[in-house]
């Protein structure tokens, strides 16, 4: 399992505790002769994630099924994870209270809730942040009913196609008792055609929603498109990928309303699919709209600095049929380990992270589509993930026999979009490899060859 070494300062206070000066006196026992006394040939220094990819290369010579290849997205990635992040939110004081209901939340915890906000906020160029949601799909729900309560506009709704379309079921299933029309505004070149919007939205809009970069891996133009919100009168609710930000321009920076996340590429496994962790971010005239608790600052009687639940708007607490939401509770336990993950990358961390993913996935699009049958569906500039083509193929069973074969190739899009039906989504992260790669763009070259009939011979 992942592990944190002993410092220098760690070794020396546990030498003094058992009365011994050094690690020689505490290896004196052993005869010299049976001491190892050469340099180990074990190669230069390797960062944390080269190191955990090389031994787990190794444990895997034991195992008849190594894992497979992970090129699986579309909101759930496989993302590294510094050990610090597991050493830090496994602590029993974090692990058995992660998610308190009451009020009388622990200073630890509450801590953890305020810096955590801080670092979305940071992150997202937003003024305020909650502490937390349930995932990414509740977030943007949560987002639209703050939209409606804060415009007072319950005509409409308008989202795009290139939204995660679950994402999208989610918020239909929010309104479809509330008498708010759900609009949907099409992407058939990969992302929404700004004159489509300006169409959509009308006066009696509450926001428009937009994923950026969104489900297909593809840059929407949110500079035009927030300004037709706001046009509008209109709230401007966007979805993003955290670690894309690493990168691309804060949400708060080209004029967002509300911000919402899946935060499960912030320190999270994919865990089969979840749990996992909400964001929601939005700016300071929004602050008593926002559902869930907000952690805050301040002093005790002894002058001292200490944490308090600021707001908690909710129906458990004073509010009651007041409440902004029925969000009771939090993924604080993931807000904890997004909270380690950026604390431990830090801005310089992040950017490489998103610099890798960026170059790597430009590297497969390449490998892909540059001398087999397959094209991407999308001419548009993308972040992670892209929109595979494989004409005349059965892209189910493609991806089927690249999974018995080793590689989890990508997400079949027909379930979800018709003309997509020959197309599957390829998501590249910084863990992925250029032999992974390679190996992929071969894999699928060889299965999707065509069978080549052999001519008989006569004698």
């Amino acid at each position: 399992m992942p592990y944190i070494s002993n410092t220098p300062a760690d070794q020396q206070a546990m030498l003094e505790a058992i009365g011994i000066g050094s690690l020689e006196d505490l290896f004196a026992a052993i005869p010299a002769e049976l001491r190892l006394n050469r340099p180990l040939a074990i190669g230069p220094a390797l960062t944390e994630m080269e190191l955990t990819t090389h031994l787990t290369q190794l444990a895997e010579r034991n195992s008849p099924a190594g894992k497979k290849v992970c090129f699986l997205g579309g909101g759930s990635y496989d993302h590294f994870i510094p050990a610090i992040v597991d050493t830090i939110a496994s602590r029993g004081e974090f692990y058995t209270s992660y998610t308190p209901y009451q009020p009388e939340a622990s200073q630890g915890n509450l801590q953890v809730f305020f810096e955590y906000q801080t670092l979305i906020t940071q992150l997202t160029g937003m003024d305020v942040s909650n502490a937390s949601l349930y995932d990414g799909g509740s977030a943007v729900a949560e987002a639209a009913l703050m939209a409606i309560s804060a415009t007072g506009r319950h005509g409409r709704v308008v989202t795009a196609r290139s939204v995660h379309p679950e994402y999208r079921q989610i918020l239909a299933t929010y309104l479809a008792n509330l008498g708010v029309e759900l609009v949907t505004v099409g992407a058939a070149d990969g992302t929404i055609s700004p004159a489509e919007l300006q169409a959509a939205v009308s006066r009696d809009t509450a926001c428009v929603l937009v994923q950026h970069p969104n489900f297909f891996g593809c840059l929407e133009a949110v500079d035009e498109l927030t300004a037709i919100a706001r046009e509008a009168g209109a709230l401007m609710v966007v979805s993003v990928d955290p670690l894309s930000l690493g990168l691309l321009k804060r949400p708060g920076d080209y004029g967002a309303d509300i911000v919402v996340a899946e935060g499960q590429s912030l320190g999270t496994p994919m865990s089969y699919g979840g749990p996992y962790l909400g964001i929601i971010a939005c700016r300071d005239q929004f602050v008593r709209r926002l559902p869930g608790r907000i952690a805050g600052e301040t002093v005790d009687r002894r002058g001292k600095r200490c944490f308090v639940l600021t707001l908690q708007t909710r129906e458990q607490h004073i509010r009651r049929e007041k409440a902004t939401s029925n969000i009771c509770t939090n993924q604080g336990l993931f807000a904890l380990r997004a909270t380690v993950y950026l604390s431990a990358l830090g801005p310089q961390g992040l950017r490489e992270t998103a610099e890798l993913c960026l170059r790597k996935a430009h590297y497969a699009a390449g490998r892909l589509t540059g001398e087999s049958s397959f094209q991407l569906a999308f001419a548009q500039p993308t972040f992670k993930e892209f929109v595979v083509r494989a004409p005349g193929q059965d892209v189910a069973a493609l991806l089927e026999r690249a999974c018995e074969a080793g590689y989890l190739a990508g997400i079949a899009l027909g379930r979800w979009y018709e003309e997509l039906s020959d197309c599957f989504l390829v998501t590249v992260t910084e863990k992925r490899s250029r032999a992974e790669i390679d190996g992929l763009a071969t894999c699928l070259e060889k299965l999707t060859r065509p069978m080549v009939a052999k001519k008989k011979t006569h004698a």
